[in-house]
């Protein structure tokens, strides 16, 4: 017995892994092909815009983009094995073994607390970096483009006072948490708050108490537009400064977390969200065993039973609710009204709980 255990429990987990890894690998190439038709339509007016060039950009953002889909992709890969098994009967002749169905689904929660490692300590980091990989491809894109290329209504803000008076800073793109700005818009005003002249730049990189601009255009109010290779102004702003201003939690890959917490705390900057990213990446490989445990509890019916229609919505609907959830916590603890410990725990903790519960009642109610 226990060797016919063993060889089914690989048997399952071989099989789930297969499921889950067809719909990641599925979900990604459809994330790669619409984002190149959308590469290709804001590049199609520049002629420096290679397509092997435009495809590589593309392909370097999707990582991420997928990386907030895990938990649907191992929902609907374990709804896909376990559908599968069941309508092939498998799951029958494992029950008149003697197998219980918590024997059959534990390899595909070990494969899924397996995955969920993996996903947080190695490909959260990869993501991260093909994310600041991409910003640079796109800026290379862009980067001769009018106006710094293609620009968002708002784009990233900066505002800095110094002895010479006050700069507004608008940048297309950030690259590294902030610490490199491409497509650059400046506005200055002397100590009176009088406005002095605009400055467009390609490309700009914070040094030592320093902004250096590259690719320069001036513009006052008094005279023709002076162009310029380089432009530097002084700044009192350290990196952790800019980094908070332009840096979103999802840049920031597991591993830097932890310092770059410590280093915001001690500038005074608020840290609600980057502790909430932390945690969820902690809770991910258990927010991946509890979709498994959702899966299993509405896919464990003979498929010769009928209701599968019913049984696949009810799981889709089920994992949306979860992830409505998850979004609503994620929100109260940006606000600071929850603590990002409860905001990241509390969908694991309900998702499995459910999918116990619903185990639990179909087994052995």
């Amino acid at each position: 017995m226990s060797m016919l255990t063993n060889t089914l429990g690989r048997y399952f987990a071989g099989r789930f892994v297969v499921a889950a890894l067809g719909v990641f690998g599925g979900i990604f190439l459809l994330l790669v092909l619409v984002d190149y038709i959308e590469m290709v339509r804001k590049t199609s007016g520049l002629a420096s815009a290679s397509a092997i060039m435009v495809a590589e950009t593309s392909l370097f953002r999707v990582p991420q983009l997928l990386e907030k889909l895990t938990p649907f992709c191992m929902l609907i890969g374990a709804m896909t094995c376990y559908l599968a098994l069941s309508r092939r009967l498998e799951l029958v002749v494992a029950r008149a073994a003697g197998i219980s169905a918590w024997q059959f689904i534990s390899p595909a929660l070990g494969s899924a607390l397996l995955i969920g490692v993996i996903a947080t300590i190695a490909y959260n980091p990869m993501s991260a970096n093909l994310r600041e990989l991409s910003k640079r491809m796109e800026a290379e894109l862009f980067g001769s483009a009018p106006g710094g290329g293609i620009q968002d209504a708002s784009g990233f803000w900066l505002n800095q006072v110094t002895s010479d008076g006050q700069t507004i800073i608008n940048a297309a793109r950030s690259e590294q948490q902030g610490i490199r700005l491409t497509g650059l818009t400046l506005f200055r005003f002397d100590q009176d708050q009088h406005f002095k002249e605009r400055v467009e730049a390609r490309e700009a990189t914070l040094d030592a108490g320093r902004w250096l601009f590259k690719g320069v255009r001036r513009f006052s109010l008094d005279g023709p537009p002076i162009d310029q290779a380089t432009l530097e102004i002084p700044t009192t702003l350290t990196e952790a400064q800019v980094r908070n201003s332009f840096s979103t939690p999802e840049t920031v890959s597991f591993w830097q977390l932890p310092s770059y917490i410590r280093s915001s705390e001690s500038s005074g900057f608020a840290t609600a969200g980057y502790r909430l990213q932390y945690q969820k990446l902690l809770a991910q490989p258990f927010l991946l065993v509890a979709m498994v445990m959702l899966a299993a509890s509405v896919s464990l019916r003979f498929f010769r039973m009928g209701g599968v229609q019913k049984m696949v919505l009810s799981g889709v609907g089920a994992g949306f609710l979860l992830y409505v959830l998850s979004k609503v916590t994620e929100d109260l603890s940006k606000a600071e009204l929850m603590h990002p410990i409860a905001a990241a725990w509390l969908p694991v903790v309900v998702g499995g709980l459910t999918g116990f519960l619903a185990l639990l009642y179909q087994e052995d109610g």
